[in-house]
Parts: C-alpha cells; structure tokens; sequence
C-alpha cells in the first residue's frame, strides 16, 4: 500500500484524499490549523452562527460526484440541500431594484424587462447565449482535464465577442468583462450586474478577460443552492467521508518544506523536525518560497499567480426576525463601478464598494425566530496594500458595509446586537494564504494571465490540489483539483479526466 501526504484540509485537498483512500492508497492530512475546512469556516456566538467563507453552493454536480465515487451515501443523503430562490436581489445606484429567479433564463429575461426596461432582458439573454458558447468551448479543458503541457492553446478567448461596427472607426470586440458591460449590453445596470460576479470572484472587470461570462453562466444555468447548517456542513460531510475511507488527519501540524529524495517528493518535514516520509505528496495550500524546491516550475510553466484580492466580511447578530419578503442574497451595487475597481486593485480601500448580504432563512443559524443572522461581503484589497489589523481602519470600513446593506435589510443598524469583523488579516492567519488572498477561478484567454499552475509538477511524487491550483478558487474549482489529482495519481500522468 503506497503512503501519501497531503498538505492541507481544504475541500479540494480532502476530496483529493478521499478519492486516493477509495482507490486503495494510505493517505495522511497535515493540517496547520486545529480543524479541517480552509477557507470554509464557521463561526459562533450565543446562539448564531455564521459561515465566514462561501455561502453558496454553485455546480453542486462536482459534490455529489464525489460522494458517489468514494461511499454509498450520496451528497443529499450527507447534507440538506435548498434551492434558493430568487437566486438574488441587486439594488443599482439610480434606486432600481430586480429579482433574479434560481436556474431560469426565461424568468431573468422577464425579470429584468420587468426591472431595467423593455429590451434589458434579450439583451442578457443574448450575451448569456454567447457565454453559454464560451463554455462548451472550454468547459473541458479548462474544468475537467489536467492543464495540458500545450496550455498556451487556452489563452486565446473562447467568448465569441459581438463585432461592432462604427463609422470612420475601426470595428471593436470587447477583450474584457468591463468591454463586454459597456459594448455589449449598454446599459450601466447590466454592466453593474456582470461586474459584480467578477468582482464576487476577486476579479477586476477592467482586466478579467471576456470569458470570464463563464461565471454568470454556471450559476445561472446550474442553480444556486444553500446548505442547510451553512456550507460548513459541506465541510464537515467530506470529512468525514474521508474518515469513513480511512484517512488520518494530523491537525496542528505545519508542514514547512516538502523532503525531496533523488530527484522526487519523499515525504513532508513539519515545523516540530519531525519527517513523515511518503511515496507521493499532494499540495492543498498556496505554494510558498521554501516549501518546495524551485525546480518545480519551470519556465513555461503557469506562474503562482500574485495580487489577488481578498475578502472583508461584517458578521451580524440581529434583534428581530427575518421579514417574510426578504431574499437569501441581495447584492447593494456601488455608484462608480471603475473607482471601486481603481480602490480594490489598486490597494485601497474603496469608499463605496459593492456589497453582497446574506440573509439565510436557516433556524440552525440564529438563538429563535426573534433573531437574525447576517453576512455582509465585499472584495476588497489584501492585507499589506492595507493594513487590515488596524482597529481604525476596521472599524470605518464595517460601517460603511452596514450603511450599504441597510438598502437591503430594513432598520439594519438598529437591530445589531454584536459585531464581528474578519477581514483578510483573519484570512492570512488562518489559511496561511499571503495577505489573506482569496483565489479566483482559473480563466482561458490573456495569454494564459488567468490560469493557474497544473496539478502535476515537474518535481516527481508532488502533485497540486486547492484553490490555488488548476482549475482555481472556488468550490466547484477546488472540488474539480481533486478530482483531476486523484486520477493522475492513479492512472498516471497521461490521465486527461473522466469521460
């Protein structure tokens, strides 16, 4: 029986190893930190409870393939899943205001003819038809395949852009999400629209390629779902699918460098001294200096992509139950989307930054029906560029994300029993992520700018998994590393994904 380490407990670095263990490998987790999960974290306070990373669960196939491939108890079986529907409330800075129905292109379309005007939704529909190419273009190599030696093929943009013509100029196709917002769907409210998934992914829509309409098409297309408990319970279901396959979990331990021995991965040396040798390691955390060879890439390879943004989260403890017309999620969008973009990337903190409030209709995450849990969000710049840990600078920022939600959730401010503040500081602390940064999901287009590197290594034995590798951030994404480690393990390096 091989032995395998895995460096990390995030979602994807645990569906990696629960889908070695079903296929007969003795695998080890080594965990910084003193629980599993990452990124998917929870927090409590006198009777509420909160999810302090993703909220929503987007492409549940990814799961419940994994709970189909390693037991035989499927994902629904492990955890309470709901649709939520609307999918989501946006409130745009001229005051207008639409509900978008779950998993319905239909119902958007006459949603936002309802909202926005006549025209607004065949404007959407049609630019989501173009989205929808975008994928079948690439949903296989860039999703479900291991990043292939030739990835240089996925930078050109499968986003079949509108040629537009114009008088005594020459004709243009939009390159990026802010081109295809101002270009295509001409209207400031759509454009606001499109760019808060990328900024809801840690994207900047002034750079973010065109492919990047892939985001609105997944969770348009496949539904937004809500795991009763909170995503935590994700979290915990794959652990303990992992236990059920024996895994062993090693938590406080932090690996500092990965033991190389004649010319591959041979183990993991932890902070204490200690070696645990291993015939193969997987990597689940962000590549760091010193933690593995320099070797590993070589030139042509997908760099460790740097910059990304972060995430400054405004935990709410409400007095009052939740009114029976409000929405799960509602998204408060910011008057001048380019200075909040110009803030964000820039390393600043934006003075109006789009906000996304959660409001789940959940009893497991409040004290009783008189009280309300509340998560307010938004994308901001990383610790360093700013300095999160400074209770000033907390402390201003949280207000302006209450002032902002309060247009989605009445008399906000005067409910508030507690507040808690996590910004990327927490994030950076916790995950050990540098500045507390949030992985995007891998991109095609930009010459390759957006993707990430591939899950087998030049280093023999070390392979990939996580956020922060191919196919990037993300649930889903992270969901699919694993899967794609697991089958490069045991097939070998010519595995090219299941079919």
């Amino acid at each position: 029986m091989a032995r395998i380490a895995v460096i990390g407990a995030g979602t994807g670095a645990m569906a990696a190893a629960a889908r070695l263990a079903v296929a007969g490998e003795k695998v080890t987790v080594y965990e910084r930190s003193a629980s599993y999960g990452g990124s998917v974290g929870r927090h409590e306070h006198e009777g509420f409870v909160f999810d302090t990373g993703p909220g929503l669960l987007h492409l549940p196939a990814v799961q419940r393939d994994l709970f189909v491939k390693t037991g035989k108890e499927s994902l629904e079986q492990c955890v309470s899943l709901t649709q939520v529907d609307p999918a989501s409330r946006h409130l745009f800075a001229d005051g207008t205001a639409v509900s978008l129905p779950n998993a319905s292109r239909a119902g958007v379309a006459a949603a936002l003819d309802g909202a926005l005007g006549a025209g607004a939704g065949a404007r959407w529909s049609d630019f989501m038809d173009r989205a929808r190419d975008a994928w079948d273009r690439s949903r296989r190599p860039l999703l479900e395949e291991p990043l292939r030696p030739d990835h240089r093929v996925l930078g050109r943009d499968p986003y079949p852009a509108v040629r537009q013509r114009r008088l005594l100029r020459p004709a243009r196709q939009a390159g990026t999400v802010a081109e295809i917002g101002a270009w295509e769907l001409a209207d400031p409210r759509l454009a606001a629209l499109l760019d808060g998934y990328a900024l809801a992914h840690g994207l900047d829509p002034r750079t973010a390629p065109a492919s990047a309409a892939l985001l609105p098409y997944m969770e348009q297309t496949f539904g937004s779902w809500y795991v009763e408990g909170g995503m935590r319970e994700l979290a915990r279901a794959v652990y303990e699918r992992c236990v059920a396959r024996r895994v062993t979990f090693v938590f406080g331990a932090e690996v500092v460098r990965v033991v190389e021995k004649d010319g591959r991965a041979a183990g993991v040396e932890l902070a204490d001294g200690e070696v645990a040798e291993a015939d193969r390691v997987v990597l689940g955390v962000r590549p760091r200096p010193g933690l593995v060879s320099g070797q590993v890439w070589g030139a042509d390879d997908v760099a460790v992509r740097a910059g990304a943004a972060g995430r400054f989260t405004v935990l709410l403890s409400l007095r009052g139950g939740r009114e029976a017309d409000a929405v799960h999620r509602a998204v408060v969008h910011g008057a001048d989307g380019a200075a909040e973009q110009e803030a964000v990337f820039g390393g600043r903190v934006a003075a109006h930054p789009t906000v996304t409030v959660l409001r789940p209709d959940d009893p497991a995450t409040r004290p009783d029906a008189e009280h309300e849990a509340v998560t307010l969000t938004a994308t901001t710049a990383p610790q360093g560029p700013v300095d999160w840990r400074d209770p000033e600078v907390r402390r201003r920022f949280a207000d302006v994300l209450v002032e902002r939600a309060a247009a989605a959730v009445p008399g906000l401010r005067e409910r508030i029993l507690h507040t808690e503040v996590r910004t990327p500081a927490e994030t950076e602390a916790e995950t050990g992520a540098e500045g507390g940064a949030v992985p995007p999901p891998a991109l095609a287009g930009a010459a390759g700018a957006y993707l990430h590197p591939g899950n087998l290594t030049r280093l023999p034995g070390l392979y990939l998994a996580g956020g922060w590798a191919h196919p990037g951030g993300g649930l889903a994404h992270a969901g699919m590393s694993g899967t794609l480690v697991a089958g490069l393990v045991v097939e070998g390096d010519g595995f090219r994904g299941s079919r």
